[in-house]
């Protein structure tokens, strides 16, 4: 299985609009940094995690011409804003494009996009065929996908694990039942925001926290936001198997 990190940034990305800070004029590529989503390639098929405002540069940037799913962590706009771009898919299909996620989700989707299920639809619309995940494991044709239920502050949210790999984003608390679907991951993505306390999000004590919790051989966090700092000098306060993950980061996952 393949790994490419689609983008690492927060709900504004990296740099933030008008943001006179430091970190949003680096010309260090590493800091700069689209809303977070992840591409895995697992047997030619292509899954990717959220389908934010970024959606469309991201599959462009990337290459991709084609989705099995798309994966949805949880409904806010950061996360689903890019929804309409998979008529391009729907082009090379012929067909609908799979979208999964939990209720939450599948409400933000219904109501943001409610001209792709309207009854009378107009002509080109994306046609998107919503699973409704029950948090039971379930499968993309012969891959096999468990939820992964976090809180971000009262609002739930779906990690995935597929074979030996592990994502997690906008978790702020992770029950024990959830660590233990974590069993055995070898490698790790998990949220962490900034290095100050957030309501509703890892900063980046709770994240190293968690990632001791897993333990797993290798572990990048994501979904940065400008205040963490700059990369090269965050990295080197990081223990060793954690970095800070980038845009365009790929990574080969082996089976165990």
């Amino acid at each position: 299985m393949k790994l490419t990190i689609l983008g690492s940034g927060t709900s504004q990305g990296i740099p933030v609009i008008a943001c006179p800070c430091a970190v949003c004029h680096s010309e260090d590529r590493h800091d700069r940094r689209l809303r977070s989503s992840a591409l895995l390639e697992v047997g030619g098929k292509r899954i990717v995690i959220d389908a934010g405002p970024d959606f469309r540069y991201q599959m462009l940037r990337s290459g991709v011409e084609d989705v099995r799913a798309i994966l949805l962590t949880h409904g806010h706009k950061d996360h689903v804003g890019g929804l309409d771009d998979v008529r391009a898919f729907n082009w090379v299909k012929q067909g609908a494009v799979d979208v999964y996620g939990n209720e939450g989700a599948k409400e933000a989707v219904y109501n943001d996009f409610s001209y792709a299920f309207a009854e009378c639809r107009y002509p080109g619309v994306p046609e998107i065929r919503y699973h409704l995940l029950d948090g039971k494991p379930f499968y993309v044709d012969d891959i096999r996908v468990v939820p992964l239920p976090v809180m971000h502050y009262k609002m739930p949210v779906l990690g995935f694990r597929v074979g030996n790999f592990a994502y997690i984003t906008d978790a702020k608390t992770v029950s024990d039942e959830t660590v233990g679907r974590m069993q055995g991951v070898g490698y790790l993505v998990v949220n962490a925001l900034r290095k100050e306390n957030h309501l509703s999000h890892f900063n980046l004590a709770e994240a190293l926290a968690f990632i001791d919790r897993v333990k797993p051989k290798r572990a990048w966090l994501t979904h940065i936001g400008h205040q963490m700092g700059f990369a090269a000098e965050v990295a080197r306060e990081l223990p060793e198997g954690v970095e800070l993950a980038y845009d365009g980061l790929t990574a080969e996952i082996p089976e165990k």
